[in-house]
């Protein structure tokens, strides 16, 4: 679930999706999610093994960390979307493209980029999140996933249960890994020992405005090179940094008027 997303170790550590070799978990620290999350969506292998979450940002939209699903055929994936569960309840959903930012890079020396985009075959009934407009340090924030609960790698299969953790952007300074302020978030520790872990990875970065969720990230990687999880901050992916590529690859093209 974690491939980038909630602590993985490509050499500096990036979370590896829920059932590959560096192993998965869940939100360290968190709790069980106390609210339905309509816009929630856990990615599953074709044996059916959830290994990362995203976000339903269009009918047939999501959004997730690029590590997650970067050379992988959408015909061997399928979606969970709307529901805390990742084994039942929700909409199931096929992918039927899989587009990653250009600007991705899984050399653990370069920032930014770590964010893709899933097209579903069919628009889904659930409720798509919306696109945060601000960010800054202080912000209070909430993570969800289905990562481990447990810090060290492989101490602990992940949960069915989504987990919820609330926290805050914090100064860039304090993500000591590969950081690019411009379109990645720092995510505090809160208590220097919860956090994003292995399994979180594509999970979303949230925040309430006006009483409604906005989605402002989407969990990649640990902010140290510590394979132990939530010993820093962590990094997430800015999605209102990347607004600009995500409204023009969702929007459809205007027909052309005819001749």
């Amino acid at each position: 679930m974690l491939k980038r997303v909630l602590v993985v170790l490509l050499a500096a550590m990036v979370f590896t999706p829920v059932g590959q070799a560096t192993g998965a978990g869940d939100l360290v620290g968190g709790r069980e999610a106390d609210e339905p999350y309509p816009f929630i969506a856990s990615l599953h292998s074709a044996s059916g093994k959830a290994f990362c979450a995203g976000a339903l940002i269009a009918a047939d939209w999501l959004v997730t960390a690029g590590h997650c699903v970067e050379g992988k055929n959408p015909a061997n994936l399928s979606v969970r979307i709307g529901s805390n569960d990742n084994t039942q309840g929700g909409e199931i959903a096929k992918p039927a493209e899989v587009v990653v930012n250009p600007s991705y890079n899984p050399d653990p020396e370069h920032a930014g980029g770590d964010l893709a985009l899933v097209r579903l075959a069919a628009p889904v009934k659930a409720a798509p999140i919306t696109l945060g407009a601000i960010v800054a340090p202080g912000t209070p924030t909430r993570l969800l996933g289905w990562g481990q609960t447990c810090p060290t790698s492989g101490c602990g299969k992940g949960p069915a249960k989504l987990q919820q953790l609330d926290t805050k952007i914090v100064e860039g300074v304090r993500c000591t890994a590969k950081f690019d302020g411009a379109v990645e978030l720092c995510t505090d520790n809160p208590g220097g020992k919860s956090g994003s872990c292995y399994g979180d990875s594509g999970g979303p970065e949230i925040a309430k405005v006006d009483e409604k969720w906005v989605l402002l990230g989407t969990i990649s990687r640990p902010g140290n090179a510590d394979p132990v999880c939530a010993t820093s901050p962590s990094i997430a992916t800015s999605v209102v940094a990347y607004a600009q590529w995500i409204a023009e690859k969702i929007t459809p093209p205007v027909p052309a008027p005819p001749a």
